[in-house]
């Protein structure tokens, strides 16, 4: 039996194991560069990436990162004014240094001006645009 309890022990401490950083680790002077993007309208789905974001922020320290999250489609829909609940969160990511662009071409497609967006949401061309020419210079894109 106290084999059997052994072989438990160490088996579960292989299964714990902490995140090896890759060098050079995330500072300050050295922050992980990450994107994320919202594309649909659906409320589930916006958080999950609000919450993606959040965790990444808790994980490195909002002060090793820099984060932008890009919407286009539907998911302009985050961006909004009128969307109280999720206004509320990209809000408090923004008081975190969590940049939000809005997709110029989505905002034409769907007839929206820019005071309809939250205060300080930057405006870009075209979302995907701005995702592909990040991830050219090393950011790291995450889909949730």
């Amino acid at each position: 039996m106290k084999l059997y309890a052994l072989l438990f022990l160490m088996f579960s401490l292989l299964l714990h194991a902490d995140t090896v950083f890759a060098q050079p680790e995330p500072s300050i002077t050295e922050p992980r560069q990450i994107i994320f993007s919202i594309k649909s309208a659906n409320d589930e789905e916006i958080n999950h990436v609000l919450s993606s974001a959040n965790n990444v922020l808790k994980f490195y320290g909002p002060e090793n990162v820099q984060m932008r999250i890009v919407a286009y489609y539907h998911g302009i829909k985050a961006l909004l004014k009128t969307n109280k609940d999720i206004a509320l969160r990209v809000k408090a990511l923004m008081l975190l240094d969590v940049e939000f662009y809005a997709c110029g071409n989505t905002m034409r497609t769907k007839n929206i001006k820019k005071e309809e967006l939250l205060e300080d949401t930057l405006i870009v061309t075209a979302g995907i645009v701005e995702i592909t020419e990040r991830v050219k210079e090393g950011w790291i894109y995450i889909v949730p």
